[in-house]
């Protein structure tokens, strides 16, 4: 099997994006990417663009193909991967195959959304609702938020952990996206509280106050308000892969992707063995340590799937961070903090970064590689060489990870 490379990589802002279309979003991506690269001349084998609902949001089907012909790649192969909030990572891991298998020499791997365009009140909500059982799920009007709030209140129960230990991983990620110029909010959540106050909103005497306030952060699923979930917003980012044995070739430093995996759990939520532990992740984060011969000491630095801030607390577990029920006590105590144990999600994560569903999978990645090249600014991990990400598709029940190294 051939060593895979990152060799370039490129990221639009993510948030509400108004005067760009998918198609413009994935093509700014990409067109960064092939010259960060240097490979602007070069004749690319395989496309893959991870889009999870291009169909139902953007009345675009044949988004893959549509891009190719936009950024003048034609007659590369070109394929449109579908894995709901996963879609990305997927994109990723065919991209990764496609050069591992020496199928392809060069390939572009995108993944993006646009969403904020739609005023339907609970549409997008809606329609990621349908990764749910249709039988013993979905037709009772059962959402992701409300997966959500239900995994919150287990996990503080059965663990005798606190709220505020999950809203300490929010004010995290808002104070690394802060420091993120791609971010959709580039603000703290302190900040947030200073402008309600200077509005004459309230007069709280701290984050945790402010955080509690019905008006200021009101309860979306019960016990999970605004400021635990991520944004719905638009963008993407893209990578470009080869051999690994000739990435010395386009850049100077290329990022090795040494460890991928992907499994499956049960897709009705209550069949599950224990609902407080992602199996699926437990055993594709294992399959990438397997793969690239680490295991979860080595690693620097996490890119993990927070759409939700109690799933960064559950996967910091289950990716191996940390003892089962102590992730969220982990992050109160800063151990997931720039400079602390384990930092993670340095970018904000989909908090703060914002979460285009099929842009997500892909830029964990990019943070991952600007991470390991020295190149992410104030919020620089210092001495990274190693990271893995978690890419959540569905509800737990498709997960992806992926480890890379700089060597």
């Amino acid at each position: 099997m051939n060593k895979v490379a990152i060799i370039g990589v490129g990221h639009t802002k993510f948030g509400v994006l108004e005067n760009k279309d998918l198609l413009d979003l994935l093509s700014e991506a990409s067109l960064q990417a092939l010259e960060d690269s240097n490979t602007d001349d070069k004749d690319f084998d395989s496309v893959y663009v991870g889009a999870m609902s291009p169909n139902a949001f953007n009345n675009l089907s044949g988004i893959a193909s549509a891009l190719v012909d936009r950024i003048g790649l034609i007659p590369a192969a070109a394929d449109h991967i579908k894995n709901g909030p996963a879609s990305g990572g997927s994109a990723v891991k065919a991209g990764f195959q496609a050069i591992a298998s020496g199928m392809s020499e060069l390939v572009l791997v995108v993944g993006g959304e646009k969403m904020t365009h739609i005023t339907t009140p609970g549409y997008i909500t809606s329609n990621v609702a349908t990764l749910t059982h249709p039988d013993a799920e979905r037709r009772h009007g059962v959402s992701l938020p409300s997966f959500a709030g239900m995994l919150t209140r287990i996990y503080l129960e059965k663990y005798e952990a606190k709220l505020e230990w999950i809203s300490d991983i929010a004010i995290k990620n808002h104070k690394n996206g802060a420091l993120n110029p791609k971010a959709h909010f580039q603000r703290s959540i302190e900040d947030f509280m200073k402008n309600a106050i200077q509005k004459g909103k309230g007069n709280w005497s701290s984050i945790y106050e402010f955080l509690e306030d019905d008006n200021a952060n009101p309860i979306i699923a019960d016990p999970l308000r605004l400021f635990h979930i991520c944004p719905i917003s638009d963008g993407a980012a893209a990578l470009i892969l080869c051999n690994a044995d000739v990435a010395k070739t386009y850049c100077d430093t290329p990022i090795v992707i040494s460890g991928i995996g992907q499994a499956t759990d049960t897709h009705i939520i209550f069949e599950r063995e224990e609902i407080t532990t992602l199996k699926a992740l437990r055993i594709c984060s294992n399959q990438a340590y397997k793969m690239a011969k680490k295991n979860p000491e080595e690693m620097d630095v996490a890119e993990l799937h927070d759409a939700f801030e109690i799933l960064e607390a559950i996967q910091s577990e289950d990716i191996g961070f940390f003892k089962k029920g102590e992730g969220a006590k982990a992050a109160h105590e800063g151990l997931t903090e720039i400079g602390g144990k384990i930092p993670i999600n340095p970018s904000g994560g989909l908090k703060a970064r914002g979460h285009p569903l099929g842009a997500t999978g892909v830029a964990q990645v990019v943070e991952l590689v600007w991470q390991l090249r020295g190149e992410a600014g104030e919020r620089q991990v210092d001495g990274a060489k190693s990271g893995i990400t978690c890419n959540f598709g569905g509800f737990g029940n498709n997960i992806i990870s992926i480890l890379v190294e700089r060597v």
